[in-house]
């Protein structure tokens, strides 16, 4: 008897005009999903899996993000435990908060803290860099801990834990970079997940990565 056809795993690669949809797309599609870049509402709040890109500034993202609705949907989609994650950008405004040349912008503040410029003498950081996976990450399994990821940013968040005070509650999973100063590289929190890098330009690493995450849909 033959086994039956393993289904293909949605995934939504959130266009709101801040991101490099394209190479997603082809990221996720290499990883085994079956992607579609979009910004319609009810699919993206009802896909197995919800990519939120970013690039550019803090603000501008987020201005775009509202305007497509898409502070609704990651909202919506965590309220009901529906996997999200953000790349760069679409990670770093998660966060509470972003300063850019002094001037302060609300992020999403499903984390607090806050993306401040990077604390180094060459900015940006831009390349190849390891990482030090945080112990039991789901996101970085199997990967050898020499990996290395391309990052391309000015801003990151430093100097960050997410404590919890509720035993039934799992403290979230923090992997860390150093350019400079450590920064935050990504974070695994329940159903929310995201790295400053970018996955979908760190090829063998980031694929396995992004097949990590889609294993867990």
């Amino acid at each position: 008897m033959s086994s039956p056809l393993k289904t293909q795993k949605k995934v939504v690669v959130f266009d709101y005009g801040f991101g490099n949809v394209r190479s997603a797309e082809r990221a996720l599609a290499r990883a085994g999903a079956d992607v579609e870049i979009t910004r319609d509402y009810d699919k993206a709040l009802n896909a197995d899996g919800l990519l939120v890109p970013g690039v550019g500034a803090f603000a501008s993202c987020m201005t775009g993000l509202r305007e497509a609705r898409g502070d609704w949907i990651v909202d919506r989609r965590l309220s009901g435990g529906r996997p999200v994650m953000g790349i760069c950008v679409g990670m770093q405004i998660l966060f509470a908060r972003g300063i850019e040349h002094g001037v302060e912008s609300e992020g999403l503040d499903e984390w607090p803290g806050s993306v401040e410029p990077l604390q180094a003498e060459i900015v940006p950081h831009m390349g190849w860099n390891t990482v030090e996976a945080a112990p039991g990450s789901q996101l970085f399994a199997g990967l050898d801990p020499d990996a290395r990821f391309y990052f391309v940013h000015s801003y990151a968040v430093h100097d960050w834990s997410l404590e919890t005070h509720n035993p039934a509650m799992t403290a979230p999973k923090v992997t860390w970079s150093t350019h400079g100063k450590p920064f935050v590289a990504a974070v695994e929190n329940g159903a929310l997940w995201a790295t400053q890098f970018h996955p979908e330009k760190s090829g063998d690493a980031g694929a396995q990565l992004l097949t990590n995450w889609i294993g867990t849909l």
